[in-house]
């Protein structure tokens, strides 16, 4: 996609002009460079010639795999280090290395109030000041306190624990204390609701559970009743915890002095994990249902965090990560602990106090980025594709003379991406503000979770001038299965296999993919190797379905998305069994793929396609982008509130043709151009429960949110 304008002629032959005279003064030293690099091993050739290289292949030769990276044809990655194969060797490896290298890091709160919005409710505001930093050292110490001290509670080997809180230094301490001692993990969302909440406690047999007083306050105390075996809350906070809401036989502790009563406990049992021993049960976000738990080795997180480390280039100790994402969320677990394998930093974030212009950052004041500065950042398409809004709503808004600039200078970085060849005065002069969101410094950006658009991705390729890593990967295997070269700029592909897995296509008779397919071999994809988690816990029908171990006693795991592999080894996912729906007429619909194009209309902030097989044609729910919206509500002079425009069937009319002409554009076909839509006035964020913490859509409690719309719809009303 190119950003199209009427273009003055003048300001056109100015731009050329500049670029043709910044050109001829680099050639010379572009030459010798690139000279340079031809004769640097790995890195021969231009990121063009790098991008077109061959990034695995079929082992045995047959369009089905499996396919393995071309750097572990012989045998898979399983460790990042020598000797380092269970999690708590992993810190004490960085430990020992970097004892006093800056480990984890929160930002002091100045001040806080509550701020009356233009809807007349009130929403805090916060004034953060600098990070304050933990070591290696620090935290290690931390960490072995922690873990004498729950045992010291009667927190013991082997069983299991359960941590309930945000993403937070102390998140992580815990993490580690647990890896010590040999205690299992049992991470749940933040924001699942009480019946999930009860649920994987009780599945779990929780005895412990490490929380915040907020979450204590708000979710626990409701269910704290129907959690037969709790004993001990330890409340991350440093507040005093007597809690009136407590039952009798529920104690409630500070962890400060839960690590104070670890430090007097010199002679604590330890007892080091094996790489075979559960470090983590994962409870999923429920996408689909009741959440699952994922059962989860040292082993498989090792080799997860191998194959991901070996993917991103340079990785060092100067590396600063900043961490917003949920820790319960494999993709941030995973990405934190590669930094912890490298003696990188982490300083602590929130999605409400990522940026400057964040929700819950004081007018005037900084948000996180603009203080820590990260170079290393993971992210959900979800967050990307709002920069990315935001970000083309403000240059719509810029004068003739700016809005030219930026143009001219977007589209011309895109060709030369294309070419493989960088533009240092574009990212000088005209994206230097836009890179400033992320801090400034971000060279290596980490999209998954769910498929990143292209729009999107060229994007973030050109605004904030650093390579998009797409990832692919599932609980069940430890995140971990592909990340794209960072110097492949092509768009909705995900990369090749990690150096921990490979790649297997198994045929989908029914949705008619098969790895005979030309002109790429398709089918359903399957992920192998040390990275695939042990199977769910409690649930052997569900295991004995999704996980099975071959002939060479490698365990692979069925993922349910279906994908093409390109003839550089690369893997494209375009389409996922579940969300496959056959209309009455025979037609299949990809609800996830029709999603995904329509993202990309300026009028949609967040939609989710419904089809019936019953019926023939699909429909779709809608959160529109409050500014778009209100500007067509205006052009067309539709007057009445958010709710009211919202409500309105001449809006839904209008959004309907917009999008309509969205799916057109992407060649979309007819059946799969949703026929009816509702508009929705609130957004689905996790509190709503409509939504995962990785904003994935729960289309099941999407489903029964909007039945009545669903019947009317359907109905002809």
């Amino acid at each position: 996609m190119k950003l199209q304008e009427d273009l003055n002629p003048m300001l056109l032959l100015l731009f050329h002009l500049m670029v043709l005279v910044y050109s001829f003064i680099t050639f010379l030293p572009s030459y010798i460079l690139s000279w340079v690099c031809r004769c640097d091993g790995d890195f021969y050739g231009s990121e063009d010639e790098r991008a077109k290289r061959v990034k695995a292949i079929s082992l045995l030769g047959q369009p089905e795999g499996p396919y393995r990276a071309v750097s572990a044809i012989k045998r898979l990655v399983t460790s990042p280090h020598p000797g380092v194969d269970t999690l708590d060797k992993l810190f004490e490896y960085s430990a020992t290395r970097f004892p006093h290298n800056d480990c984890l890091g929160t930002r002091e709160l100045i001040s806080e109030e509550d701020e009356q919005q233009n809807n007349g409710r009130l929403f805090k505001k916060v004034v953060l000041g600098e990070y304050r930093w933990l070591s290696y050292e620090e935290v290690l110490t931390a960490a072995s306190q922690l873990g004498s001290g729950l045992a010291s509670l009667g927190q013991r080997p082997k069983n299991n624990i359960a941590i309930f809180c945000e993403t937070r230094a102390e998140w992580l301490i815990t993490a580690q204390a647990c890896f010590m001692y040999n205690v299992r993990l049992v991470t749940l969302y933040s924001t699942l609701g009480g019946i999930a909440i009860a649920h994987g406690l009780n599945e779990a047999e929780v005895t412990h559970i490490v929380t915040s007083r907020e979450l204590l306050e708000t979710k626990l105390k409701d269910i704290l009743n129907k959690v037969t075996r709790l004993q001990h809350i330890i409340v991350v906070d440093d507040t005093p915890t007597p809690w009136p809401g407590c039952p009798r036989d529920i104690r409630v502790h500070n962890m400060a002095a839960v690590m104070k009563l670890g430090a007097r406990s010199e002679n604590a049992v330890r007892e080091p994990p094996l790489p075979s021993d559960i470090a983590v049960i994962m409870y999923t976000s429920g996408s689909t249902g009741t959440p699952k738990g994922v059962m989860i080795s040292h082993s498989n997180l090792i080799a997860g965090i191998a194959g991901m480390a070996e993917r991103i280039p340079n990785l060092r100790e100067e590396d600063t990560y900043i961490a917003y994402l949920p820790l319960a969320h494999v993709l941030e677990l995973s990405a934190e602990l590669v930094c912890v394998s490298h003696g990188c930093r982490i300083g602590y974030s929130s999605p409400l106090t990522l940026a400057d212009q964040s929700k819950k950052i004081k007018e005037g004041s900084k948000g996180d980025t603009s203080v820590l500065q990260p170079t290393l950042m993971a992210a959900v398409p979800e967050i990307m594709d709002r920069i990315y809004k935001n970000v083309m709503t403000k240059v719509q808004e810029m004068n003739s003379v700016q809005r030219t600039l930026f143009i001219l200078a977007y589209n011309y970085k895109l060709e030369q991406l294309a070419k493989g060849y960088s533009t240092p005065l574009c990212d000088k002069l005209v994206f230097k503000k836009v890179r400033s969101l992320l801090g400034g410094r971000v060279r290596v950006l980490l999209s998954g979770g769910a498929p990143l658009s292209a729009a999107t991705q060229r994007f973030m390729n050109v605004c904030l001038c650093c390579p998009v890593g797409q990832g692919y990967g599932l609980t069940e295997t430890c995140g971990a299965g592909t990340i794209s070269a960072l110097w492949d700029y092509s768009t909705g592909r995900v990369g090749g296999p990690l150096v921990c897995c490979e790649i297997k296509l198994k045929d989908w008779v029914e949705g008619a993919y098969r790895s005979t397919d030309k002109p790429h071999p398709r089918g359903e994809v399957l992920l192998g190797g040390p990275n695939v988690t042990m199977g769910y816990y409690k649930s052997e029908a569900l295991h004995q379905e999704d996980f099975f171990v071959d002939e060479n006693g490698q365990r692979w795991f069925c993922t349910g998305d279906i994908g093409e592999i390109h003839e550089d080894g690369s893997l494209k996912i375009i389409d996922r069994k579940k969300d496959l729906v056959k209309l009455q007429a025979g037609e299949y619909v990809s609800l996830g793929k029709v999603e995904s194009v329509l993202k990309n209309c300026p009028l949609v902030d967040n939609i989710c396609i419904y089809a019936n097989s019953n019926e023939s044609y699909g429909i779709g729910f809608v959160v529109p982008n409050q500014r778009h919206f209100l500007a067509l509500a205006d052009q067309y002079g539709v007057r009445g509130s958010w709710e009211e425009l919202c409500n309105s069937k001449a809006m839904e009319e209008l959004v309907l043709e917009v999008i309509t002409e969205t799916a057109l554009e992407a060649q979309l076909e007819r059946f799969e151009i949703p026929h009816k839509i509702r508009l929705c006035p609130e957004p689905w964020t996790p509190d709503t429960g409509l939504v995962t913490d990785a904003f994935k859509l729960k289309r099941k409690e999407l489903k029964t949110h909007f039945l009545d719309d669903i019947e009317r719809m359907y109905s002809g009303k």
